[in-house]
């Protein structure tokens, strides 16, 4: 199946596209909308997700998968959360740091915390029409770092210790990321659904 995937964010549809092998998934930009954005002002990760799904599914008459997700410091009452994106940047969101920014600032903020545990949030909507829709949010729990460590992945990866693993995010190999992480749960349970769908 091919899906349109309500994101303009290239890091991440790299890593759904390894997650849901056998579909072909794609911008708004590649299907002609370079503009869409959604302004994400819901109280959840279901409620942005569900916003950018229906307003994709709307404009494209077609099925569309939309993702919204976070980091979330149990230290500071589950911020970042679903401000994670738009972390450190202005009330407006006309301003944004960039990811190296985002992580250095969160750090600071946390300079002192005795509490780090953290866990990422990925919540994932597909939404076929306007009233059949289906969510799916899973988690992957971690502690937050004093400092940056590896070089892979993207965003929050570099400060969230996975102890299991005795490694950071960003220090995980692609396979490991995809197995544990927030997004690759959730991409899991979502592929059968869509199995089940098409069988």
């Amino acid at each position: 199946m091919e899906l349109i995937v309500a994101t303009g964010n290239a890091h991440k549809l790299v890593e759904l596209s390894e997650l849901f092998p056998g579909h072909i998934l794609r911008r708004p930009a590649d299907v002609g909308f370079p503009d869409f954005d959604v302004l994400e002002d819901g109280d959840s990760f279901i409620a942005n997700a569900l916003k950018k799904a229906e307003a994709l599914r709307r404009l494209l008459g077609r099925p569309v998968l939309a993702d919204d997700s976070g980091l979330a410091v149990r230290g500071l009452g589950g911020r970042p959360g679903i401000h994670s994106a738009r972390y450190g940047g202005s009330p407006d969101g006309s301003v944004k740091l960039e990811a190296g920014e985002r992580n250095a600032f969160l750090l600071k903020e946390c300079e002192g915390l005795q509490d780090r545990a953290c866990a990422f949030v990925c919540c994932l909507v597909l939404s076929l029409s306007e009233e059949r829709f289906f969510v799916v949010q899973e988690t992957l729990e971690g502690e937050l770092l004093r400092s940056p460590r590896g070089q892979a992945g993207f965003g929050y990866d570099p400060i969230v210790y996975v102890p299991g693993y005795g490694k950071s995010v960003a220090e995980l190999s692609s396979a490991e990321k995809n197995a544990i992480s927030h997004r690759g749960r959730a991409a899991q349970r979502m592929a059968a659904l869509l199995a089940d769908l098409e069988g």
